[in-house]
């Protein structure tokens, strides 16, 4: 069975004079003359198909049909309101859903400030927080599976994402406590050359990846990989144990290990780039909401 159209502006004039019950009081509330609010009252009632006041000299009071109507007419201008309030907020970048993806070890670094001014100035949006390494962002991206992604040396090649750097830091070596080398205040980067290495897969963050190899390369040898592992924290477990040797953001000494040192490397201008990603084409005011709250916060030093 088809529902009948919700005849808003007749609900609304209906409302003010069950409140009022009177006409010409009603009429002035609504800013409209008499007249008009006869006609919708009567075009309400045709499609009700029952009188919904009584109408006497001096004296208008509801039907049993006007009774049973007032509640339900009061919560649809009610829903109605507040859909427009909510619209109104999601329109503006204040409120609504936002899904962000970040690397891991960003949440020792840019992450927590970030999320603490995009909250304070916009409480009534619903943050989505997806923990996920650099490449799975960027396809979650392009597919649409997140708005927003925080992520280590993002891809020059790309062409439907932008960019906004938000950190760069140094890149320091990071030793097993009694490796020779720990002894040193930084370390020249050739002396790593006969230690086995754990380093990230590749595939999880191919840019920083060949950034690491990129830096062994200049200076003169390549890295002889003997474990990976996708997420910092277990690089430097791995490290720990003794397995390898490892090059890694600045960020990552707030890994507390007892048995893992972490050294400034030489040469030392070597920087990492932390940076916001988003689509280009995307319309969400969310996004422009969060980009413009970026560098009011309190930066990260690494």
């Amino acid at each position: 069975m088809e529902r009948p159209e919700l005849p808003l502006p007749q609900l609304h004039a209906f409302t003010v004079l069950a409140e009022e019950l009177h006409f010409g009081h009603a009429a002035a509330r609504l800013g409209i003359a008499q007249p008009p609010l006869s006609q919708q009252i009567r075009r309400l009632e045709d499609k009700v198909g029952h009188a919904l006041f009584h109408r006497a000299p001096g004296r208008v009071t509801l039907t049993a049909a006007g009774r049973e109507l007032l509640p339900a007419a009061r919560r649809a201008l009610t829903d109605l309101a507040d859909g427009l309030s909510a619209a109104r907020a999601v329109g503006s970048g204040r409120a609504g859903r936002l899904r962000i993806g970040f690397a891991a070890s960003l949440a020792l670094t840019v992450l927590p400030g970030m999320l603490r001014t995009f909250r304070d100035r916009y409480p009534d949006v619903h943050l989505d927080i997806h923990e996920m390494t650099s490449a799975p962002q960027v396809a979650a991206l392009h597919d649409g599976t997140i708005d927003i992604g925080l992520l280590r040396e993002p891809s020059a090649d790309e062409t439907e994402l932008a960019f906004k750097t938000v950190l760069t830091e140094p890149f320091v070596a990071v030793l097993p406590a009694a490796h020779p080398l720990a002894a040193q205040r930084t370390v020249p980067l050739d002396q790593l050359a006969d230690s086995p290495f754990v380093l990230l897969p590749r595939e999880v963050g191919p840019q920083l990846h060949d950034r690491i190899t990129g830096l062994c390369t200049e200076a003169g040898f390549t890295p002889h990989v003997t474990q990976r592992a996708v997420e910092w924290q277990t690089v430097c477990a791995l490290v720990e144990t003794g397995l390898g040797v490892s090059l890694a953001p600045a960020s990552i000494r707030r890994i507390r290990l007892k048995g893992v040192a972490f050294r400034g490397i030489e040469p030392g201008d070597a920087r990492t780039r932390v940076a916001v990603a988003w689509r280009k084409n995307d319309q969400n005011p969310l996004v422009a909401s969060l980009l413009a709250t970026i560098g009011h916060g309190t930066p990260y030093r690494p």
